[in-house]
């Protein structure tokens, strides 16, 4: 593999409720090494049917909020067609479509270029699935 893409998987402890997973630390961690004071992009992305990536704010509620709102859009019901695993797991499938499962994002100087409260976010609704991988890729 070239240096100009440089490429790592993580395993993200989801763990058995619903959570935002703030994976901010981890890009850093990987730009670093990978980066090495280059500027490229860094993409996120999440191999999972029910899993989305987010840039949002965390520690102030906006991350709970997310929630709430997904929640509110695709409750945890028998409505959905998708009926295996816990009830209203289909929701879990529709999740990417509004969490996209991926997030491109500008690195300069070989640091994540985020705005002052932004953090780079896995978003899991799956209560089946306690272990996530999260692919870190830096194309410099």
């Amino acid at each position: 593999m070239s240096a100009a893409f440089t490429t790592r998987v993580l395993t993200v402890a989801s763990g058995s409720r619903e959570r935002v997973v703030d994976l901010t630390r981890d890009c850093e961690a990987f730009l670093a090494e990978a980066a090495a004071g280059r500027d490229g992009l860094l993409n996120v992305f999440v191999p999972h049917a029910t899993a989305g990536v987010a840039v949002i704010e965390t520690g102030a509620g906006s991350d709970d909020d997310l929630l709430a709102v997904l929640h509110t859009l695709l409750p945890a019901d028998d409505r959905w067609q998708h009926r295996h695993g816990s009830p209203g797991h289909g929701r879990d499938h529709v999740l990417p479509a509004l969490v996209p499962p991926h997030a491109t994002l500008p690195v300069i100087d070989g640091r994540l270029e985020l705005g002052t409260w932004q953090s780079v976010c896995l978003v899991d609704t799956n209560t089946d699935n306690p272990e996530r991988r999260v692919r870190l890729s830096f194309l410099g």
